[in-house]
């Protein structure tokens, strides 16, 4: 989401020298906030159109002046947007600042962290996740144990950083904090992140480390078989919030809802067709497209058995994370079913309630909420590898009832 941003070059009549002449003025309005700058130049107020912002009539004067605002402008411009862009959070001091050669340089890399940090949180509810300044904040602190223990420094200076400082920073992440390398990828990009920003800044003149690579696995997408659905929805529970995040979680595996968006699902998302299909409509968390789903009779049940417990339009009001996860390590034992994370009902719905039933795959990610049909590609290639392996049993099957015969 995108700052109000406004430029406006303006004459201030209240200095007027006895010449008639006033001083231009420019002023920057980001969200509401100004400031205020002097063009050092001056112009007569019949000879100026506060219209357009611009002197009026063609002297060389005028045009020299016309110039240097149309200049000083674009200047604002490309400031804002380069901020935005790599920063994210702007306000019209800064601009102001940085045009004028002011700007204060953070010259170390905990402290130009924790700078991005504070401006992110600011922005949680806005446009950025809560769970992700978290995952921000989980990176710096890494970061700065890391520095404490193999420089036994508090901070690190950024004209230092080399290709060996990020070297032994996955080396740590790896043996140290035994990370998984997809995780240690996540923190590598952070801090890239962290150098775009000191460049940005001109803090530092170049990307100390711009080849750097760190190795990836493949990521897989995990989702439960249907006799583990069934195992799921089925198993007596005797605690109550217990059974809750079951029934959360079964609402997942038949809607593709994610932990976030569920949070957040109410009454207003519901829409209701004149066949009396009941549908959810609302846009995902994570990319802002729209997720169209029709709700089954198991989902709507869900929704009707904890109807009486709604203290707002909210339909569901569930826990945090680590109450989920300690509720899916619970779930696990009583079910006999092997790691069990909320996450694997989205890829359940996907791949065993729609895919093997032969929902297309445009419907799906309009489903799923996908940006892009390659993020829905992923999940026919489960299918088919789940269909490989169903094949496979069958072969086998068929090969030992031969061998009775």
């Amino acid at each position: 989401m995108r700052s109000t941003f406004r430029i406006l070059f303006y004459l201030n009549t209240s200095k007027r020298k006895k010449s008639g002449l006033c001083p231009v003025m420019g002023r920057i309005t980001v969200d509401g906030r100004i400031a205020q700058f002097s063009l050092k130049e001056e112009a007569h107020p019949d000879q100026w159109d506060a219209k357009s912002g611009r002197a009026r009539g063609k002297s060389r004067e005028q045009i020299e002046l016309n110039r240097k605002i149309e200049q000083t402008e674009q200047n604002i411009k490309n400031i804002y947007t380069q901020m935005v862009d790599s920063v994210g959070y702007v306000t019209a001091e800064q601009i102001k600042n940085e045009l004028n050669g002011t700007s204060v340089k953070v010259e170390s890399l905990l402290k130009l962290f924790m700078e991005h940090n504070m401006e992110y949180k600011k922005r949680i509810g806005i446009d950025r996740a809560e769970s992700s300044y978290y995952n921000y904040e989980n990176s710096f602190n890494n970061l700065s144990d890391f520095i404490k223990l193999k420089y036994e420094m508090e901070d690190y200076p950024l004209k230092m950083l080399n290709l060996e400082f990020i070297d032994k920073y996955d080396l740590y992440l790896r043996v140290d904090v035994n990370l998984n390398p997809n995780t240690i990828a996540r923190h590598i990009i952070f801090l890239k992140k962290m150098i775009r920003r000191a460049m940005n800044q001109k803090a530092i003149l170049f990307d100390p480390f711009p080849e750097y690579d760190p190795p990836k696995q493949k990521r897989t997408y995990k989702h439960i078989s249907k006799e583990e659905l069934k195992r799921i929805m089925t198993v007596n529970i005797e605690s109550q919030s217990m059974r809750f995040v079951r029934d959360m979680f079964v609402f997942s595996c038949f809607t593709g809802l994610a932990y976030s968006d569920m949070r957040k699902l109410s009454e207003k998302h519901l829409r209701k067709e004149p066949d009396e299909s009941i549908w959810i409509d609302i846009p995902r968390q994570k990319t802002e497209v729209e997720s169209h789903i029709r709700l089954l009779d198991i989902p709507l049940s869900i929704i009707e058995k904890y109807r009486s417990e709604r203290k707002s339009d909210i339909l569901f009001h569930i826990p945090g994370k680590t109450e989920i996860h300690n509720s899916m390590r619970e779930l696990e034992k009583l079910c006999g079913i092997g790691h069990l994370h909320f996450h694997m009902a989205r890829h359940t719905f996907a791949t065993q309630i729609c895919l093997t039933n032969g929902v297309s795959m445009e419907a799906l990610s309009k489903m799923m909420g996908h940006s892009s049909m390659r993020s829905t590609q992923i999940y026919a290639e489960i299918t088919n590898q789940k269909v490989g392996e169903d094949m496979k049993k069958l072969v086998e099957r068929i090969k030992e009832k031969n061998a009775k015969n």
